[in-house]
């Protein structure tokens, strides 16, 4: 899979990314990872690639143009056109179900805006995807770029070296991820739970999937509504609930 990223600051991206687990699979080819200028289109002498709003207001906006143009040699060289994916408050709210459906693609082109944002006209002309990590302002579109691309090429086949690390991350099957722990056995007096010492493989599924559950319940209630997750409840599962929304029912 290749992410292609168009932006001002490509050694932003390029820093970010080429570190632990994608940088390695970078290296190793697995993915690709490039980065493009916007500013090396700019028709301007002095690589401007922002003017005044019309219709006044503060700040600059990303001319369309400059866009325009690394968006046409980035897919002049592709069988297809890929989803380009606009980074924006007003877009979607990134979701492991999202970051899922875009690792089946075979290219993504990432567009970082900047200033006041960009020309609506190019946005239109060029943008299948606008995605949001969060209802707040950063100021400009690489950090949620690098978020987006470090989920979604977890997902590739072959970046992680463990083929279940992904499918029991948190959110992968809509619950927040059980508790780990490592050696020491006891630290600061604190003890590993008996039962991930008992090498009882069906106690320690059932004692994972109870945690998950109930971290689930306490710090994000709001997923065990989803109908993804909702499919995915058992019997028992829904009676461990029951137990943790009416604790006094179990004394």
């Amino acid at each position: 899979m290749d992410f292609h990223v168009m932006t001002l600051f490509p050694d932003m991206i390029m820093q970010g990314l080429s570190d632990s687990v994608i940088g390695r699979a970078v290296r190793k080819g697995t993915i690709g990872l490039h980065t493009v200028n916007i500013r090396d289109y700019s028709l301007d002498k002095h690589k401007h690639v922002d003017d005044y709003p019309y219709g006044g207001g503060a700040g600059m906006v990303m001319q369309p143009e400059p866009i325009y143009a690394c968006y046409q040699d980035i897919v002049g060289k592709m069988d297809k056109k890929p989803r380009v994916i606009y980074m924006t408050p007003q877009g979607r709210v990134f979701s492991q179900e999202i970051a899922e459906e875009l690792s089946k693609e075979e290219s993504l082109i990432f567009l970082c805006g900047h200033y006041e944002g960009i020309d609506e006209r190019v946005l239109d002309e060029i943008v299948t995807d606008h995605l949001s990590i969060g209802d707040y302002v950063l100021t400009g579109g690489e950090l949620p770029a690098m978020v987006m691309i470090d989920t979604i090429a977890r997902l590739v086949p072959g970046v992680l070296n463990n083929s279940e690390s992904a499918e029991y991350d948190s959110f992968q099957d809509g619950l927040l991820e059980y508790p780990q722990y490592t050696r020491p056995e006891i630290w600061h007096d604190k003890q590993v739970p008996e039962v991930l010492l008992s090498g009882h493989h069906g106690n320690i599924e059932k004692w994972r999937r109870q945690q998950s559950l109930k971290r689930t319940f306490e710090r994000r209630p709001e997923l065990l509504e989803q109908e993804k997750v909702q499919e995915a409840l058992t019997k028992k599962d829904r009676e461990y609930l029951s137990e943790l929304e009416n604790p006094e029912d179990t004394l």
